[in-house]
């Protein structure tokens, strides 16, 4: 729904294998988009656990042109790498809680103003992982 929807900032690369250093899909991302990583244009985070990484552009940025441009490159096609804007979702997966802590602890922290103010709906908890999917009521968080 692109009327409600924010315009979309990052950008998925799929298939990244575990041997693609960071400093590489910066240097890809730059080639192809004319920004700089230097600059604070946008950001690299890998995900390694699912062979993917999440480029993130802090400023006004045509990011669905870019994941075509990608998408063509011969570089990024070499190495079987995809691009897809990231669509915003209402759910995240929060690491490290400790063990014993309530669904109820973790609903109150995210809705607290300090760290969110977002409306919780849901709370998940992975207790093997130390993990917990939180899901609010809208992809904003604060609204």
């Amino acid at each position: 729904d692109s009327q409600g929807s924010p315009p979309c900032t990052s950008v998925v690369l799929q298939n990244v294998q575990e041997t693609v250093k960071d400093y590489i899909l910066i240097l890809m991302v730059e080639n192809i988009s004319g920004l700089s990583a230097d600059d604070g244009d946008f950001t690299v985070e890998i995900i390694p656990e699912i062979h993917a990484a999440v480029v993130t552009f802090t400023g006004k940025f045509d990011t669905e042109e870019f994941a075509e441009k990608l998408n063509q490159n011969h570089r990024a096609r070499q190495q079987s790498i995809t691009a897809q804007c990231l669509e915003p979702t209402k759910s995240i997966r929060a690491e490290n809680i400790p063990p014993n802590t309530s669904s109820d602890f973790i609903t109150f922290y995210f809705e607290n103003k300090k760290n969110g103010n977002a409306q919780v709906v849901d709370v998940q908890q992975l207790p093997d992982e130390d993990a917990a999917i939180i899901t609010f009521s809208n992809h904003k968080g604060n609204a």
